[in-house]
């Protein structure tokens, strides 16, 4: 499932490409990935123009001149292409927006969904989202506050988003390897030193993913060569019976509540 660096890649590269673009003409293919009947969807889309594209945790939010937002989550499977009729690939689009001769294509949206909001909707729909991890207003103090009310697992609290908005499966297990600490420790056996740890390996991670384009396999558009950049970067997630690139121990694959989780046995405590 991408996540916060894919979805700010996304945003940024986007954003160069949408903005003051006009919506010629609008195809579903599928009618439960929107929230609206398909005319109501296509008629308040349909000669609008994009203004902005923001993100909100794992969510993109297309900001259009009508004043309402396209709030995309594309959940486990989905993935964007920004292209013509001539390099469009040969996937169906469960919604594609045509801006003349380029296309925004929606792909894989069987568990995702692209809904058609109101501000103040797309507003409460993201209310309860935790603080994002880059903010340079989040401090690690915070950090540590947050992580203080909870008793589970670290994972389960990395990935909750209610906790913090934009970490998943990947990114989780990487800032705990970085951190050198066990992404299945129970937090109150957490030390101060080690929450700072983390909130350091988690600025790590998430800047050096965004960096190098996230993991998403499919680039956005032709000749895109920076999305999808870290997926041979990543230290041990999907890893499972590698060597550890820090100590050489085989890397553990487990499994916690229903989730894959990747670490060292060895380096990681």
């Amino acid at each position: 499932m991408p996540e916060l660096p894919e979805m700010e890649n996304y945003r940024r590269l986007l954003h160069e490409r949408l903005a003051g673009q006009r919506i010629t003409s609008v195809s579903v293919e599928r009618e439960k990935t929107i929230n609206l009947p398909v005319a109501s969807f296509v008629a308040r889309l349909q000669g609008n123009s994009f203004v902005a594209t923001g993100r909100r945790g794992k969510h993109l939010l297309f900001h259009l001149q009508s004043g309402d937002v396209l709030l995309l989550h594309l959940m486990l499977g989905g993935f964007l292409y920004w292209g013509t009729e001539a390099d469009k690939l040969d996937r169906t689009a469960q919604v594609t927006l045509s801006m003349g001769n380029h296309r925004l294509y929606f792909h894989g949206l069987r568990l995702g969904y692209l809904h058609l909001l109101t501000r103040e909707e797309a507003e409460e729909r993201l209310a309860d989202l935790g603080p994002e991890p880059l903010d340079p207003l989040f401090t690690s103090d915070q950090f540590s506050r947050l992580l203080q009310k909870k008793r589970g697992v670290l994972k389960s609290a990395l990935v909750d988003q209610h906790l913090l908005a934009g970490i998943g499966n990947c990114y989780a297990d990487e800032i705990c390897h970085r951190a050198e600490i066990l992404p299945l420790r129970r937090i109150p056996s957490l030390s101060p030193e080690e929450a700072g740890k983390l909130f350091h390996s988690m600025q790590t991670v998430l800047r050096e993913a965004l960096q190098h384009g996230g993991y998403m396999e499919v680039p956005l558009f032709h000749e895109d060569h920076l999305t999808g950049g870290y997926n041979d970067r990543c230290l041990v997630y999907d890893r499972g019976n590698e060597p550890c690139p820090r100590c050489g121990h085989p890397i553990t694959q487990d499994e916690w509540s229903s989730r894959k989780v990747f670490y060292c046995p060895s380096c990681q405590r």
